[in-house]
This record gives C-alpha cells, sequence and structure tokens, in this order.
C-alpha cells in the first residue's frame, strides 16, 4: 500500500536532486556536495525499490538502462535534419548573403544569431508533455537510429522538462560532444584509441550498453526547436529559442552572439578562431541564422539546406608530410583518380597516409612528383587533399608524374571526354569498375543487401563467381561458403539477403544500377513518371528534360545509359531473376493526379498526422514545402493555424480544412 507520505518524499527527492543535475552540469554552478546528493540519491533509490509503482522515466534513477540493447531500431525523423551548406572564408558568406536577400529583396532589418559549431554527433530529442521519450541520431536526415536508452545517460539532457505547461509534443536539436579531457581520459584507458573526440562522441552514442556510455560524460548542446502546432508560446527569434531552451532546462552555448550585420559575423569569426583552441571541446567554426524565425520560414529550404542558416568554416589544419609513391584508383563509373601514398602525418585528429591529386590537370598545376615534400590538408576536414608542394626542398633527379594511357586493372585505353579533366575506363567488364557497381548495387540506399561489401565482393570476383550485376542471383550457398572465411552460416544470410532484395521498389533499383548523376531522389522521381523499365527504355533526352527536377546533365546520361546494348541485356536478365522493374500500382502515372502540386501543412490535424498527410500527398505525386510562397497551391489548415494562413489569404491560396483535404486525396 502506497502512503501519501511516501509517495510526496520520492516527488520531493527528485525534484532536489533534478535541481542539482541542472545546476552541475548546465549552469557549471554546484548547489550541494557530491557525498549529499549520493545520499539523497541512494534514499530515493530504497523508497522507489519498495514502491516499484512510483518509478516514473523522469526519475534520476531512471537515466541509466540497466540491460544493454540488442539492435538500434531505424526511426523516420518527425521533421527531416537538414545538413548546412558551408562556406570556407567570409567571401563565401557575403555571397550566400546575397542569395538570400534576392529571395526577400524587402527585408531591410534583419540580425543574425552566432553560435559556435560544435564538433559532435547530431541528435533529435522528443519529449511528449514534457517528458523524454525518445532520442535518435541524425542518420541520413531522414531516418536516424533510435539510442534513447543511451541519450537519456546524458546529464545535460533533461528528463523532464523545467516548464510549467510543455506542450504535447515538443523536439529539440542538438549536439552531443565528447569535451576533450574526457576524451583523453578515455583514450588513456584503450587499446585502440579513438582518432578524434568526434569520433569517440559518434562511437559512444552507439554502444549497445548504456552503462558504458553513461562512464563516457558526454555532454550536450541545444540549438532550436519544434512545435507541432503554432501557438502563442511560440518564439519570434532563434535568439528567443535559445533563451526559452536555456529556461526549460538544457544546456546551450554559452558564447553565443547576436550579430547586427554582416561586419559583426566577422568579427566573431575571427575572434573565435583564435580564441575556440582555449575551449574545453571541439568546435570547426560558426553556425550564422537569421534570427527572424518568420523570414526564415519564407525562405525555406533547397533540396539539401535551409537557406536561412550557414556554417562559417574555419581553415583547414595544414601539415607537411613526403610523398612516397602515386598511384590511380579507378572507380564503379570507370573515372581514374590519381592518389599520393605519404609518410603518416597527424591531421585533424586522424592519422593521414592518403590524399587525392583529383585528375592529372591537378598533377600539372602542382607538378608533384615522388620524393616531394607537400602541404597537405582536409578538405571540409574530410577528405585529405595536396595544397601545395615545397620544391625548394624537391630531390634532385625527380621525375614529372605521367598520368597512365591504359587502365592499371584490365590494360583496356583510357579516354578523356571533351568536357574533363578526368581519365576514364570504358570497359564494362573491368574489375575495378565491376566491384564499385556491385558494392553500390548492394548499398543501403539502392538494393540494401547486408554482408554484400567490399571484401566479399572481392572474394567473388576472385573466385570468377560473378561477372555482372545479374550473376549474384545465380549464386547458391555452397559456392559462397567456400570462399575464404565465410562457411555456411554466413553464406546462408548472404544469399537470403540477395533473394530478398528482389523485393525492392523500382526507384531503388534504378539507383542501384549506378546511372551517371540519379542519386536516389533523382531515382525516385524518375520512377514516379517512368512507372517501369520499358517505359525509360523508351524516353529521349528530351523527354527527360521536361521533369521538374531533371537537368540536362542527367537526361543525357540517363537516355545514353539505356542505349547501349549490354545495359538492355542486363536490364532483360534482372527481369528474369525476379526483380522488380517498376512500380507498385498505387504509384502508377494514372494516380498521379497531384504531381506538380504544392502542399504546406499549418495547425493541428484532428485525425491525420502530419507524417501521414505527407505521405498520402506524395504518393498522389504531389509534394509537401515548408513555407508559403507563390509556388504553393494549397494550404492545409488544421486548428490553431497562425501566420501561414493568414500569407496564404493574402496570395490567394486554396485553403482546405482536413475534411476537404480527404476529399481531394479520395478522388478517383
Amino acid at each position: 500500500m502506497i502512503k501519501p507520505r511516501e509517495e510526496e518524499q520520492i516527488e520531493h527527492l527528485k525534484e532536489q536532486l533534478s535541481k542539482a543535475s541542472y545546476a552541475y552540469y548546465v549552469l557549471d554552478s554546484p548547489i550541494m556536495e557530491d557525498a549529499v546528493y549520493d545520499q539523497l540519491y541512494r534514499k530515493l533509490q530504497t523508497l522507489e525499490l519498495k514502491y516499484p509503482d512510483l518509478v516514473t522515466p523522469d526519475s534520476p534513477t531512471q537515466r541509466i538502462g540497466e540491460q544493454p540493447a540488442q539492435r538500434f531500431t531505424s526511426i523516420e525523423h518527425h521533421i527531416p535534419l537538414y545538413s548546412l551548406e558551408n562556406a570556407f572564408n567570409f567571401q563565401e558568406f557575403k555571397q550566400w548573403e546575397t542569395r538570400w536577400q534576392k529571395i526577400s529583396p524587402t527585408v531591410n532589418d534583419y540580425s543574425y544569431v552566432c553560435e559556435l559549431k560544435i564538433d559532435g554527433s547530431a541528435l533529435a530529442l522528443t519529449y511528449i508533455n514534457g517528458i523524454l521519450v525518445r532520442g535518435v541520431t541524425r542518420g541520413d536526415g531522414v531516418k536516424g537510429e533510435d539510442i534513447t536508452q543511451n541519450v537519456r545517460t546524458i546529464n545535460s539532457i533533461p528528463l523532464k522538462l523545467a516548464w510549467t505547461n510543455p506542450p504535447n509534443r515538443l523536439e529539440v536539436r542538438g549536439e552531443a560532444f565528447l569535451p576533450i579531457d574526457e576524451f583523453t581520459r578515455i583514450n588513456l584507458e584503450r587499446d585502440e584509441k579513438f582518432a578524434n573526440p568526434r569520433n569517440a562522441a559518434a562511437g559512444s552514442l552507439r554502444q549497445l550498453d548504456p552503462r558504458i556510455v553513461a562512464k563516457r560524460r558526454l555532454s550536450f548542446f541545444a540549438y532550436t526547436f519544434h512545435l507541432d502546432q503554432e501557438d502563442n508560446e511560440q518564439p519570434f527569434t532563434q535568439w528567443e529559442s535559445l533563451d526559452l531552451l536555456e529556461k526549460i532546462g538544457f544546456l546551450v552555448n554559452p558564447h553565443r552572439y547576436l550579430a547586427n550585420s554582416a561586419e559583426e559575423v566577422e568579427l566573431y569569426y575571427q575572434k573565435w578562431d583564435i580564441q575556440r583552441k582555449t575551449l574545453g571541446y571541439m568546435t570547426d567554426g560558426v553556425v550564422v541564422k537569421i534570427n527572424n524565425l518568420k523570414l526564415q520560414r519564407e525562405l525555406g529550404f533547397t533540396q539539401k539546406f535551409p537557406r536561412w542558416a550557414i556554417a562559417l568554416k574555419y581553415s583547414a589544419e595544414e601539415s607537411p608530410t613526403r610523398v612516397k609513391a602515386i598511384t590511380v584508383n579507378v572507380g564503379r563509373t570507370g573515372a581514374v583518380t590519381p592518389m599520393a601514398l605519404m609518410e603518416p602525418v597527424q591531421l585533424a585528429g586522424t592519422i593521414v597516409q592518403k590524399a587525392t591529386l583529383h585528375n592529372q590537370d591537378r598533377i600539372k598545376e602542382l607538378d608533384i612528383r615522388v620524393g616531394d615534400t607537400v602541404v597537405v590538408r582536409k578538405a571540409g576536414e574530410i577528405i585529405p587533399e595536396v595544397v601545395r608542394v615545397l620544391t625548394e626542398l624537391r630531390p634532385e633527379g625527380s621525375s614529372p608524374y605521367t598520368m597512365p594511357s591504359y587502365c592499371p586493372q584490365c590494360g583496356t585505353l583510357l579516354v578523356k571526354a571533351q568536357d574533363e579533366a578526368v581519365l576514364r575506363c570504358l570497359n564494362s567488364s573491368c574489375q575495378a569498375i565491376l566491384k564499385g557497381s556491385l558494392v553500390h548495387w548492394a548499398s543501403r540506399d539502392a538494393l540494401d543487401i547486408a554482408g554484400l561489401g567490399d571484401k566479399v565482393v572481392e572474394l567473388l570476383l576472385k573466385n570468377d563467381l560473378v561477372k555482372s550485376i545479374a550473376d549474384l542471383y545465380e549464386l547458391n550457398i555452397k559456392q559462397v561458403a567456400d570462399l575464404d572465411r565465410m562457411g555456411q552460416k554466413s553464406a546462408i544470410k548472404l544469399i537470403n539477403a540477395i533473394d530478398q532484395s528482389k523485393q525492392q521498389p523500382w526507384h531503388r533499383l534504378l539507383y542501384g544500377l549506378g546511372i551517371r548523376y540519379v542519386g536516389n531522389v533523382n531515382a525516385k522521381l524518375l520512377t514516379s513518371i517512368y512507372t517501369n523499365s520499358e517505359d525509360l527504355l523508351k524516353a529521349t533526352a528530351e523527354d527527360l528534360e521536361q521533369i521538374h527536377g531533371i537537368g540536362l546533365q542527367i537526361a543525357h546520361s540517363v537516355a545514353q545509359w539505356f542505349r547501349i546494348p549490354s545495359n538492355i541485356m542486363l536490364i532483360n536478365l534482372l527481369k528474369e531473376k525476379g526483380l522488380t522493374l517498376e512500380a507498385t500500382p498505387r504509384t502508377h502515372s494514372e494516380n498521379l493526379y497531384l504531381s506538380g502540386k504544392t502542399f504546406v501543412i499549418t495547425g493541428t490535424l484532428s485525425h491525420l498526422t502530419r507524417e501521414e498527410v505527407k505521405v498520402l500527398i506524395e504518393e498522389k505525386g504531389g509534394k509537401v514545402g515548408n513555407s508559403i510562397s507563390i509556388k504553393t497551391n494549397y494550404l492545409i489548415a488544421g486548428e490553431k493555424a497562425g501566420s501561414k494562413l493568414d500569407k496564404a489569404k493574402q496570395l490567394n491560396i486554396q485553403v482546405l480544412n482536413e475534411t476537404e483535404f480527404r476529399n481531394l486525396i479520395e478522388k478517383t
């Protein structure tokens, strides 16, 4: 029997411990000694053991789960996590500013919020009625992994919001990171060292055992949030958003700055280029956002980036090293890319031994030779590249490097298109091209064949078991089991995965074919119009150019690919193997009567979630936008519709309530 006194005591202890944790981890201003905290914590544990019905998810005792997770579940983000466009100098920042001002030429009164760009892992946190219910990684921006158990171990993430009347649903975005002191401590304890704090943070978050994550003492900076409904409590500016996040219990970067001009942004950027080395965490630039949230909504997004924000990156770290050899790599499109093999050098937290030389024009420009001392940096702090050659240190007798005339893999004469700087091998049977094609075919966004990675593909090629993509579907368990380091169980799993890939939809297969310039987004667009391979085969470049979103380059590449006899033979073989080369009936063109129509959703709907509305629209060929513009065809307005409704009326855009929308969707 639970006594009111004990229930009240548990609530009081939870409140005391939560306040102490907030003061320690967020405010960096402890309000009680560690020993006192430990005593109160043990007292709460004892009471909760006695009265388990009173244990709630927001209790400080529930931060660390007892059982390791078996695996992480893939979760679709409620709102996509867009990446940011990068600027690598102030001139590029000014070009970005000019672009957004052309879209909103009447805006004269504006300001920018500058926030240090934290070098960690992006997270999306969901709170229902003020309680943390889910934490998801960024993933590919559309889907991430549910790592809620691990997120709960981060003390700077509140389990319960300090909000008297919290919204029904709140999604907070931010960056999980590992302080430099913690990174140093962890590496001292490990045989296999983490390369840098970013890798350590990402690796920690993907631990299946939350008890290990808790020991690594990750932290978290919040930088934005989203409410499902538009209401009076929603801030009008990014600056107010950060203040609110801090007020309800989140750690927000204390070095944020409100700039009233581009010149103030530049001063802030220059200041932290010097001072960032004194921080207790890694930062690689400044994120600049337009402060006015209404203006943000009006500017909206490109396919990849928000138009209202940019990452102003600091210059990449540079280091000298010596070139031991120059080699070339043949990719899946036949592109032959030269590569410098160098003496190992520490660069931006990782050991670098290879750097791209791009193409023969770049080699000629650098005049790079074996034995040269070169300066290397990471382009965008990701891809190592040679910046310059220190010719004064060049050894005597060195010779200029000459690109090969023949493919190093198959011996075919390399060719160079008139409008390209890249040499290519055009032999579709080339082992290097075939390997790249097979790995791409098996990749997550294509056929998603688990277990078919680089090493297995190499084994298949080495043993002459596959000579084309279609040959994968002729493999049997015995053939695979006989390969080095495979065995019966691995063979069964791989053959099953290959067989299951036959069920993948037409757009994934088109992407998997590896046609130049065709990404997964363009593949979806093409297959929504050309719902089977026969129709796409008949399409001319001129036909494809008429599709909104398909440019000249893509159109010609697709049309050319479907004119090559060996490619048509591959398509026919894949059909024979039982793969799906046509869209399902629900996406057939006769049902795409919303094609070319753009919708925006605002307010709270009674019977449908926003995600359900989005799926219904996209199934009929329509698109869902984030902001109202003259290109918007319909506004779907629920309860508490805000400024979007006013703007739609001003622009004479048709407004639909939920019933009217359902009638539109259900038309035949």
